[in-house]
Order: C-alpha cells, then structure tokens, then sequence
C-alpha cells in the first residue's frame, strides 16, 4: 500500500498495488517505510528508492507500505507537522532527503530508525551522528565530501575558459554555508576571485543573476539545496540570458534544466543504496551500527545546446570525458 500527502508520480510507475492484494493480506501487519523531501526530489528520485525496494525484495503494496510525505521548499515550515505525523503513525523506517528534511526528522524522534540523503551537510558537525563509522543513534545514511566536488568544478570551468579569473556562487545560507566554505577555499588555491550570492527563495533568482552579471562574473558556481533543486531552470535560464557558463552537482537535472554542466552524485543511485539500507533495518540491523556512505559514482553531463547558444566552443576532451551530453 502506498500512501501520500502531496505525492506525485506514483501511479504512473505501476506501484500501487491491486485492491485484491490489499484484501488478501489484511491480516498481516506489513512494515511501514515512510519518505519525507521536497516534491520535485521525489518526483526526480523517487522511483530509484521503488526500485531498490523492489531489488531487495520489498514491494510497496504487496508486502511494505509506502508512506510519502512531500513539501514544497518555500513552506519548509510544514515539515515539522510531518514529522510528528509520522511519529504518531508508528512507522517502522524513515528516508528522510535533504537537511531541512533531516533536521526535522531526527529532533522528533530519537527511537524510529531514519535513513538520511544529504549532499550539503557534514552530519557529524550537524549532531546528526557521532561519527562517519559508528553513526551511534537512531540515525544513518548516505553524504558528500564537498570540498572534493568544489574543486572538480572550478577545474571544469578553467578547462571551458583558461583566462578565467573571477567565479559567482550562488546558494541557500539556511543549508549551504558548509559548500560556501568550500568553494572558497578551492577558489583560493587556484588564484580565482569568488563572489557568493545568497538567496532564500525562488523569486529572488533573477535579480541575484543580474547583479552576478553587474559583478563581471565570468562563470557561474550553483551550490545545492532543495531550493535551488527547484529553482534550477530559473537559474539555468537567468545564467544563459548573462552568458554566463553555469555549473551545478544536481546532475543530471542542471543540465537538463539548461545549464551548461553538470557535475556530482549519481542521485538515483544515492537513493537506490538507501533502499538497501532501509532493508537492514527492517530485518534488525541498527542505524548506529551502519556507517555514514559517501557516493560512490559521478556523473558529468554536457549540455552542448547551452554551449552553442553561449558561443562557447567546449574542448573535445572535456566532451569525451562526459557521462552524458545534451544535444
């Protein structure tokens, strides 16, 4: 059984089971999974955390419920009535995806085990886990190494244009200082001028850009949050109106959305290792005996349309060495 509040996509991916299976297996108390993120992160990805489920034999509504708790990133206010939702429902497992969801998640519950997706925070300096080992709580789950993608971007863009020496930033200050830090210091370490924006909601997007482009940026870094997952074509867009190259680590979906690349986790497959680590649980492992993951594939995607309506001649190597290009 799946249920939902603000749950899109389901349907569509053939997971709700038939009303005779409901019937038949009534009796039988199944295990609850719970998912609580942002609306368009779960209509991203989640259908790879289905599918992990499914891979480790766990069909949502056949033998698991599937609850989807989603928000919208402008009203992060709501989740905290979530969360004791989920609280009060007596759910066996939680995925929670991203901070906001996270730090909502595991203050209101220190007993349901939870599954964290976060590619912003660092959890041990968040008070989220003990240590990247021995996790110790009730909490566990899959992080980046920021400063290790920071400095794969600013490379990128120097490959795209050598005379580069002055980059924008743009984020969310409510998720994003850690990421703020880290870009700077890798712009440090290889001569670049860094200007950092910070913006809070989606409509603040446009006017951040054009004072990027009034600040002579010559390319453009996106840090991520579940704000600016959101906002991507907004951004993608505004950064193609200033000319200005624009990388992201939403990859695919920066690209996708118009930017000119991508770069970072495989968040599909960050949400499919989830599932397995949900099926621990529910077979008895404890989330402070499995030990914070770091993403294990990257993706690099190339939007050659992009390119070609900035003008920007890309190098050849660059493109050969593309996980995927957008033509």
């Amino acid at each position: 059984m799946i249920t939902r509040r603000g749950f899109l996509g389901i349907a569509a991916a053939g997971c709700i089971a038939h009303p005779r299976h409901v019937r038949a297996q009534a009796s039988t108390k199944m295990p609850r999974v719970a998912y609580v993120g942002s609306r368009q992160g779960f209509t991203q990805n989640g259908q790879a955390f289905i599918d992990g489920l499914r891979a480790a034999g766990r069909v949502p509504g056949q033998n698991c419920v599937l609850d989807v708790r989603t928000y919208d990133p402008s009203q992060a206010e709501s989740l905290s009535g979530i969360a004791a939702q989920l609280v009060t429902a007596g759910v066996d497992v939680i995925l929670a995806a991203g901070p906001s969801a996270i730090d909502v998640v595991t203050k209101a519950t220190k007993s349901v085990p939870i599954v964290g997706i976060d590619i912003e925070s660092d959890p041990v300096a968040k008070g989220w886990v003990a240590s990247l080992a021995k996790p110790g709580g009730n909490f566990t789950g899959f992080f980046l190494d920021t400063p290790e993608v920071s400095g794969k971007q600013l490379q990128f863009l120097r490959e795209i244009q050598p005379g580069l020496t002055r980059v924008a930033v743009i984020g969310d200050p409510r998720v994003n200082e850690p990421q703020f830090r880290a870009i700077e210091a890798a712009a440090r370490s290889v001569g670049l001028t860094l200007q950092t924006v910070r913006i809070k909601t989606e409509d603040e997007v446009a006017s951040a850009v054009d004072e990027v482009a009034r600040q002579r940026a010559g390319a453009l870094v996106v840090l991520t949050s579940p704000l600016v997952f959101g906002a991507a074509p907004r951004i993608a867009n505004a950064a193609l109106k200033h000319r200005l190259p624009s990388i992201c680590p939403f990859s695919p979906r920066f690209a996708e959305a118009g930017g000119l690349l991508a770069y970072g986790p495989d968040l599909p497959d960050l949400f499919r290792r989830s599932a397995e680590y949900v099926d621990r649980i529910l077979k008895g492992a404890k989330p402070a005996d499995l030990p914070i993951q770091r993403p294990e594939k990257f993706l690099l995607v190339v939007n050659l349309k992009t390119a070609r309506a900035l003008k920007l001649a890309l190098p050849a190597g660059l493109v050969q060495r593309s996980d995927r290009v957008i033509e």
